[in-house]
């Protein structure tokens, strides 16, 4: 573990439920690590991997992948689809050297902004327990 090392995290977060749930967070002035880079997409079924190995490539620590709960998703089947599509990237980001403990995935609602800063904390957490990554080890042609 690096001493002073703090793990950048990029966040994909669903507009309806967990970019939401942030929100939320930030309005009742739930604290969360500043760790978090966020980014806004219409629905977790919409990320697609290769932005997350782009994110480990440009030099993220971890990405976390959130999104409405199944059985909510605003476009029906969105999460169902991320959730298989991650279960798929998992043994390829291990293949690259990334272990699996840097790609997390979680649904969060859009009322559940103490549980948007639980997960960001423990992730943070988790991370920090991890060596830092080289952010040019990962190398993917566009």
């Amino acid at each position: 573990m690096a001493v002073g090392h703090e793990p950048r995290i990029v966040g994909f977060l669903c507009n309806w439920c967990s970019y939401a749930g942030a929100d939320v967070a930030g309005t009742s002035r739930i604290t969360y690590p500043p760790n978090i880079r966020i980014i806004r997409v219409p629905c977790s079924g919409r990320v697609d991997p290769l932005l997350i190995v782009k994110s480990f490539q440009m030099g993220a620590d971890g990405v976390l992948v959130a999104g409405c709960h199944p059985g909510d998703c605003h476009y029906s089947e969105g999460n169902y689809h991320a959730r298989r599509r991650l279960a798929v990237l998992r043994p390829f980001l291990e293949y690259l050297g990334i272990e699996r403990e840097r790609l997390r995935v979680e649904w969060v609602s859009a009322s559940e902004g103490r549980r948007f800063s639980q997960v960001v904390s423990s992730f943070t957490e988790q991370l920090r327990k991890l060596e830092p990554r080289k952010g040019a080890e990962v190398e993917v042609s566009s």
